[in-house]
């Protein structure tokens, strides 16, 4: 029986969420599979290929909701998790008991596993450091900025690979061993091991050049890297150049596409009262309520830049009005 296992990748969260699934079916629901991962990225047009559901299940962990009917095991917890109202009816009608979402959980690992062990019996306790972890990295519950971006951890150098890798198979390769062992452990693979310190090399530069290209006014900064081969950036870089700000949006490039992404500082001096998945998804994109992202296609760079200086403009707007 083949389980393809569909989760947001390039995301800590989100390739865990796929192997603490694996490992929860494994267990509680069945155990001769051959689970399959495919890991999806929000980008501009259609989020999902209806030729790819090909499993005898399959499963969303970390990533929005499809209403196909081929779709058999859905775990979500982004404030944007549906792309349409349809979509979100079609979710409250289900009945199968496999499809959860709770916003309110700082990861979609530490919610799988709750939901695993209250719904069907599973013990999570093998797997609580990278529940513990994936809390602390997709919630922004670091004690302080340069905790972030000293990357010392185990589980923040497996963030850097994980959100780095150019291999697409990196992230499939490495689940079952988050699913199994501990951290440390899995930084010693030969395959972690050899990408490390050419990616450590390339945060100690990225953390040069936004220091030399990002803007700050109004509470907010603003940075274009999109010229540079900075992809995957540690998304708390700003935070720590620049402790006095709330928010900050920022244009990065890859091969197929240009996102802006939209944040705010978790240790900032006032409290962010803005909403930011409701500002990404009137662009396209969404998130939480204190980070967010939009997609636009490689070929809409002009796009991404004019829809990035709007939402600054709001942010600061909205941040002098709040200092009266």
């Amino acid at each position: 029986m083949k389980v393809r296992v569909f989760y947001h990748d390039k995301c800590f969260d989100g390739t865990s969420s796929a192997a603490l699934f694996s490992r929860f079916y494994r267990e509680r629901i069945r155990g001769d599979v051959e689970f399959v991962f495919s890991g999806l990225l929000h980008r501009a047009g259609s989020l999902f290929n209806e030729a790819d559901f090909d499993g005898d299940e399959n499963a969303i962990v970390d990533f929005k909701y499809s209403s196909s009917p081929k779709i058999t095991w859905w775990f979500d917890h982004h404030e944007s998790a549906f792309l349409s109202p349809q979509d979100q009816e079609h979710f409250e009608q289900d009945q199968s008991n496999k499809k959860f979402y709770d916003p309110d959980y700082k990861s979609c690992t530490s919610f799988l596993a709750m939901i695993a062990e209250q719904r069907f019996g599973f013990d999570p306790k093998p797997v609580a450091e990278l529940v513990h972890w994936t809390d602390i990295i997709d919630g922004a519950l670091y004690e302080d900025a340069r905790t972030a971006v000293e990357m010392k951890a185990p589980a923040m150098k497996l963030t850097m690979a994980i959100e780095s890798a150019t291999d697409s198979s990196f992230g499939q390769k490495l689940i079952p061993f988050l699913a199994s062992k501990p951290l440390q452990q899995i930084i010693e693979e030969p395959f972690v091991a050899e990408v490390l310190p050419p990616l450590l090399e390339r945060h100690q530069r990225s953390v040069a050049i936004l220091d030399e290209r990002t803007e700050s006014k109004d509470g907010t900064l603003f940075f274009d890297v999109t010229d540079k081969d900075l992809d995957g950036y540690n998304k708390f870089v700003p935070y720590y150049l620049h402790p006095e700000s709330i928010y900050s949006v920022g244009l990065s490039k890859s091969h197929f596409r240009v996102k802006v992404s939209v944040g705010s500082n978790p240790w900032a001096p006032s409290e962010p009262t803005v909403n930011l998945a409701r500002i990404c998804e009137r662009y396209g994109g969404g998130g939480h309520a204190r980070v967010g992202a939009i997609s636009f296609d490689v070929t809409q760079h002009d796009a991404a830049s004019k829809a990035a200086k709007e939402i600054v403009e709001e942010l600061r707007a909205h941040v002098r009005k709040e200092r009266g």
